[in-house]
């Protein structure tokens, strides 16, 4: 029987793969950097979330990017003091992108807005150690274009805030969103696209989600392999936006592409933001969630990462 056009590019990555491992099993001797996006856990004490990753030996966490105003957010000195106690490193900073804070946005005081909240999040991961902030080029949760100008406002915008960036050695990973969330930046190409555009060296990296690659992509992981080194980052869910383990996400050829492009690497990471099934999310992160719940989701999903990333180091030809 003929195979399905997915099945041929699967097994093209697989057979890539393994002759990697054959002439280069130095290039696997490393193990990914897991980290967790913890804005999923709602506004639960960040003492809770961290003693949580740390009974399940995740060493990095993206931080809820909410200081949306001067006096919001977490307050550095506290939040080192925290992640200390549980042996936790900052990877970076989930940037939170509305209507009211767009960088596409049509009206000024949103873009303003979006400015200085990148202002706030930039000088935050600088002094908690973070390596990047996730930016969306268009508010998250408006799926319809204002107009046929926000690319060209979305890059003059985030261009504001572009040497800020490099002056606090922070990188902008951009990432791309299901067009039916944000009405630009959808795919892998499209935020290659809008990189080339904005031409800064501290905007030139991508954040993946693979649940909105499963509604973008043509394959998952063939457009990993484009993203290439310019993926910094990779927001994980299974099928279903469940813990991993609980779908039919194929994460066996994730994992593979993730090692054709050295992603196991100092300095990127495996990021799992499980949100659920269904709609909005995003109520979620300013509500009380059930701590067993989530105490579940996060020994579901790191077991299941790992179990299947010794699989594939142990297959054979």
């Amino acid at each position: 029987m003929k195979k399905q056009n997915g099945q041929t590019k699967t097994e093209a990555i697989r057979t890539e793969f393994l002759e990697l491992k054959s002439r280069r099993p130095d290039k696997l001797k490393n193990s990914f950097n897991l980290s967790w996006s913890n804005w999923g856990f709602g506004i639960e004490p960040l003492e809770v979330s961290a003693a949580r990753l740390e009974k399940n030996a995740i060493k990095f966490i993206e931080l809820h990017g909410n200081h949306y105003g001067p006096d919001l957010g977490y307050k550095p000195a506290t939040a080192r003091r925290i992640l200390s106690d549980h042996g936790l490193t900052v990877a970076g900073i989930c940037g939170m992108f509305s209507t009211d804070n767009d960088l596409s946005s049509n009206r000024g005081v949103h873009r303003q807005a979006a400015v200085d909240y990148l202002k706030r999040e930039i000088h935050f991961a600088a002094e908690i150690g973070g390596q990047y902030i996730l930016v969306v080029p268009g508010a998250v949760g408006r799926p319809t274009a204002y107009d046929g100008s926000e690319f060209e406002r979305s890059i003059e915008t985030l261009g504001l805030v572009a040497d800020l960036f490099l002056t606090c050695k922070i990188k902008a990973a951009i990432e791309p969103i299901r067009s039916a969330e944000v009405s630009l930046v959808h795919t892998i190409s499209d935020a290659r696209r809008y990189l080339k555009a904005v031409n800064h060296p501290a905007i030139a990296n991508i954040n993946g989600d693979v649940y909105h690659m499963q509604s973008e992509e043509s394959h998952i992981g063939e457009a990993i392999m484009e993203a290439g080194e310019q993926l910094l980052n990779l927001h994980m869910a299974d099928s279903n936006r469940c813990a991993l383990g609980e779908g039919s996400l194929d994460l066996d050829t994730i994992i593979m592409a993730l090692y054709l492009i050295g992603h196991n690497g100092q300095g990127r990471f495996v990021t799992p933001e499980p949100l659920g099934p269904g709609g909005n999310p995003y109520p979620a992160m300013f509500g009380r969630l059930d701590p067993v719940a989530l105490d579940a989701m996060v020994r579901q999903t790191a077991s299941c990462f790992r179990e299947r990333q010794d699989a594939v180091l142990n297959q054979s030809a």
